[in-house]
């Protein structure tokens, strides 16, 4: 079993990484990735009321045309399973060479992302991140993070970015996370893309001088708090889903910033789990 010492040094392929009973590694098998649209269809669907279309709810499986050109990232129970059964946490990754192909990034569909995708570095498309219920404690999650920090180093990532999501559609309730982050942590113009002027909607609604910002980072998701902590920012404007019950803001991290902030602090730590 490798350290993130050693993934550091070898840029050789993606090693599994251990926790105790959990690993994570990216999906290696067709089941392994059905069973990562299988619990983002049972967390997105079931959970937070996302609406299905019909194969979608026949197949009880979350997919669309990015999930073949993607890696799966899985997060991996090993005293249930070794494989598919054991998958317990997903991410996806697309890197710009696999977009290319496709033709679009996902993000595409909300954001215009062209001042990424006239950036002259590698870029990573992050999304479908979700954990089962019975594992949304830390484990799970630092072990995401390990993955994707040793992704983005082993294929010399420059940015990282992607949606993400705040639960409900009404801009309104929401106003004090989206005015926080629009004043607190929105993108430099070099990297700050903008929600389509059709499904733009102004994240600045409310006073940011009578915020509480505690209270603000509280109320966000843990994943937009993780891009944050990772010195993170956000694009310009959020997006409404309908269809998965959200408020998308978009994310986007430098990979300097992870890969000095995240070895800086866990590498040792991690290192003495790992041993």
């Amino acid at each position: 079993m490798s350290s993130l010492s050693t993934l550091a040094l070898e840029r050789t392929g993606f090693h599994e990484l251990r926790g105790g009973n959990l690993g994570v590694r990216i999906a290696a098998t067709d089941e392994e990735r059905e069973a990562a649209q299988a619990l983002r269809y049972r967390v997105f669907f079931e959970e937070m009321g996302a609406k299905p279309n019909a194969q979608t709810e026949r197949l009880k499986r979350d997919i669309d045309d990015f999930d073949e050109a993607a890696d799966h990232l899985l997060v991996i129970d090993h005293a249930v399973s070794d494989g598919a059964a054991g998958v317990v946490g997903t991410y996806r990754l697309l890197r710009s060479d696999a977009a290319a192909k496709l033709g679009r990034y996902y993000t595409a569909g909300e954001y215009d992302i062209s001042v990424l995708t006239e950036f002259p570095g590698r870029l990573l498309e992050v999304g479908r991140s979700c954990v089962d219920r019975n594992y949304r404690g830390r484990a799970a999650m630092q072990l995401l993070w390990r993955g994707i920090a040793s992704y983005i180093f082993l294929h010399r990532i420059d940015v990282l970015f992607g949606c993400a999501s705040l639960s409900g559609t009404d801009p309104n309730a929401l106003a004090d996370e989206l005015t926080y982050l629009y004043h607190n942590h929105l993108a430099p113009p070099a990297l700050r893309i903008r929600a389509l002027p059709e499904r733009y909607v102004d994240m600045q609604r409310g006073d940011p001088h009578t915020l509480d910002h505690r209270r603000c980072l509280s109320k966000l998701p843990p994943l937009i708090k993780g891009y944050l902590r990772l010195g993170g920012y956000v694009g310009d404007g959020a997006v409404v889903d309908e269809q998965f019950n959200t408020t998308d803001v978009a994310v986007l991290v430098k990979s300097e910033l992870l890969a000095d902030k995240y070895y800086r602090h866990y590498e040792r730590r991690l290192r003495d789990a790992l041993d």
